[in-house]
């Protein structure tokens, strides 16, 4: 859905920065989770707005020990500039 094109992005960022701190590949995480490492390229990749199912994102949170919900935490922003221009 383009409407959540920025929150895709955010989401995929944040995935590949906590992977990447835990020391993983993308086919590592890959393989963890039971997806293909294109699959994580495409979730990753910050100009292809990617969605992923909720299972998906726990799967992703246990496998980087990271709490589900800062996946979900967005800068506002970064999503609405035109929003904040306004005033």
């Amino acid at each position: 859905n383009p409407v959540y094109e920025a929150e895709y992005r955010q989401l995929g960022l944040k995935i590949a920065y906590y992977r990447k701190l835990r020391g993983l590949t993308q086919e590592q995480l890959a393989e963890k989770i039971n997806r293909t490492p294109a699959f994580i390229g495409h979730v990753e990749a910050p100009n292809i707005p990617k969605a992923v199912s909720l299972d998906t994102l726990f799967d992703i949170s246990s496998v980087l020990d990271v709490p589900a919900h800062k996946f979900l935490l967005f800068e506002i922003e970064s999503l609405a500039p035109d929003f904040y221009c306004n005033f």
